[in-house]
């Protein structure tokens, strides 16, 4: 089959989750013998050089990026408030990004194109007009549901009303674009389920999470910092950010006061300021970590604190790959298929994650009890060969 994927940004290097879902499918296609074809928006949120790509992958993927200016633009922001129109979308509306796309598929016959993120779905109408391709959207996320979830947490009431105008936009643009096109790949079956409900025809949905192969992620439990706690993400995610300012306030002084000599690591992209400033007690700020695999070796215990979000935590599935015990909200485990207690602990009020944390710092045996079970967990049903076969047979049987 030949595949085009119109990525949100670069799946290369592969660093933060949605590249890392994105690279997964075009990695796993490519190795089954597929033809891919990547055009994706290069911004400032997530800037790449296309000479740091390796020449072998833009040979395997004919991997493309044009410039999309997806700054806020305040004047445009405030308009865009007298309109029907998600903002959010918008932003990724490029005239030379419409015009490359439309080459492309004047170029070359496609079985399949595949919106990665929703924010690809205003080029529908441009697929449509010069190709007879299939176009399936991967949903990384319900999107609007991480804007609700983002409004309820914020306490200013001018900015709860903006991000929940934000909410609302995004929503009725989802459920008008899902409508429009074949078939949609969610991440989760809690996403799928609710899309299933909003078009009413399951045949067009199939649920398949980020998988990886474990052979990458080797399971040590001797070379390892116990007791530790950490948190690895990109810092520019706002349930991030919102996640590890509420274990801080609520969490980090008992256990500290508890655990005197404990260390809690702060790793990932695009730190704001008010994170590298933090002058905590035993809270080590590193920043963006070169080899995040292992990074996430050297540490005993993942602190997964978010409370709004969607979709699926790739660290989580990265940490349980490498035996890591991982203590989360039930929204960070939220499409994970884990238990509690048995290969994940979860926690959502100060108290718990305290006793969560209690128990995994003292009991080290514990600890590896929890990461073997979440390894055999990743092996069972995170594999990416399982998942491409899966994604191979969606395609080519379950769409008209």
């Amino acid at each position: 089959m030949k595949i085009l994927f119109l990525c949100n940004k670069s799946p290369w290097p592969p660093k933060e989750g949605g590249p890392m879902a994105m690279n997964m499918l075009i990695e796993g296609l490519v190795a089954t013998g597929h033809e891919v074809k990547v055009l994706a928006v290069n911004s400032f949120k997530y800037t790449i050089t296309p000479e740091e790509i390796p020449p072998e992958y833009r040979e395997r993927t004919g991997i493309e990026l044009l410039e999309v200016d997806l700054r806020i633009k305040p004047f445009a922001a405030f308009f865009n408030l007298f309109t029907r129109k998600s903002y959010h979308v918008q932003r990724f509306i490029s005239k030379m990004f419409r015009k490359r796309l439309t080459s492309i598929l004047q170029e070359s016959q496609f079985d399949v194109v595949q919106l990665e993120t929703l924010f690809m779905c205003p080029y529908i109408k441009t697929i449509r007009r010069h190709s007879k391709a299939k176009i399936i959207l991967r949903a990384h996320n319900i999107e609007h549901r991480i804007w609700e979830r983002v409004a309820e947490e914020t306490k200013n009431p001018i900015r709860k009303w903006y991000i929940s105008h934000l909410a609302h936009t995004l929503k009725r643009y989802e459920k008008k674009i899902i409508r429009e096109i074949d078939g949609i790949i969610a991440i989760t079956p809690t996403d799928a389920e609710y899309f299933g409900r909003s078009i009413q025809n399951q045949g067009k949905i199939i649920d398949i999470p980020f998988g990886i192969d474990p052979n990458q992620y080797p399971v040590d439990f001797k070379e390892v910092e116990f007791p530790s706690l950490f948190t690895l993400g990109s810092m520019n995610w706002i349930p991030n950010q919102e996640g590890i300012r509420w274990f801080l306030a609520n969490v980090w002084l008992d256990i500290h006061n508890q655990f005197p000599t404990l260390k809690y690591y702060l790793a990932g992209r695009e730190m704001p300021s008010w994170m590298r400033s933090l002058n905590l007690p035993n809270v080590i700020v590193l920043g963006e970590v070169e080899d995040a695999r292992i990074f996430i070796s050297s540490k005993a215990i993942m602190i997964v604190p978010l409370f709004s979000g969607s979709g699926i935590r790739i660290k989580i599935i990265e940490g349980m790959a490498m035996g890591k015990t991982i203590i989360s909200t039930s929204l960070g485990a939220e499409g994970i298929d884990c238990s509690d207690r048995a290969n994940i602990l979860i926690a959502n009020l100060p108290c718990e994650f305290f006793e969560m944390i209690s128990v995994s710092v003292t009991d080290r045996s514990l600890c590896e009890r929890i990461g073997i079970q979440a390894r055999k967990l990743v092996e069972e049903k995170y594999q990416t060969k399982k998942l491409i076969q899966k994604l191979i047979g969606f395609y080519q049987y379950s769409l008209p």
